[in-house]
């Protein structure tokens, strides 16, 4: 690679049954051919659960996307070492090819998609702020209204504050992001 890429996640579509092996045979190939620099994961998601058969209990795994899998890695679409990482994905045993419109091009997930479908966390944001301190609305309707800090929720990443608006208080729930220590 000539050039220095971000790694982003993608899809490839299996048949079923046959993501483990998949997935194996995909890692073997990183290996063998030194490509950790350029396929940097190769994912399975799956959900463990316990379950009771015969009055006894045992943990089962289910995939969480049967017929997938998902791959962290470096792909540009526009040098040979594209095509040919493109060529091995996709003449792997078992795969069916990229998800997308165009199967010859596949696009990244959006890093949204990767957050709903639950395969990467949210970035935290840490706060600089308390309950009680002086803030500035940075974005949306009340940009640029100061507020006071009534509550930090860091689980979801919001703070509620108290704007004066017409000589009344009110509360409003913001994220992170849109609220600045004054």
């Amino acid at each position: 690679m000539s050039e220095e890429r971000e790694a982003r996640w993608y899809v490839i579509h299996t048949y079923s049954g046959y993501e483990d092996k998949v997935k194996r045979s995909l890692e073997n190939i990183v290996t063998g051919q030194n490509l950790q620099s350029v396929i940097q994961e190769v994912s399975v998601p799956v959900d463990k659960t316990v379950e009771t058969r015969d009055g006894k209990r045992y943990e089962a795994e289910h995939k969480r996307y049967p017929g997938y899998v998902f791959l962290k890695l470096v792909y540009g679409y526009d040098d040979e070492g594209d095509k040919k990482l493109w060529y091995l994905i996709r003449n792997t045993q078992g795969v069916t090819g990229f998800v997308g419109t165009n199967p010859n091009k596949p696009l990244p997930m959006t890093d949204s998609d990767l957050i709903a479908m639950g395969l990467v966390e949210p970035e935290k944001v840490e706060v600089d702020y308390d309950v009680g301190d002086l803030v500035r609305v940075t974005d949306g309707p009340f940009r640029d209204n100061k507020a006071v800090v009534k509550e930090i929720n860091k689980d979801k990443q919001q703070v509620t504050v108290i704007v004066n608006l017409f000589g009344r208080e009110t509360p409003l729930t913001l994220d992170f992001v849109n609220v600045r220590k004054v």
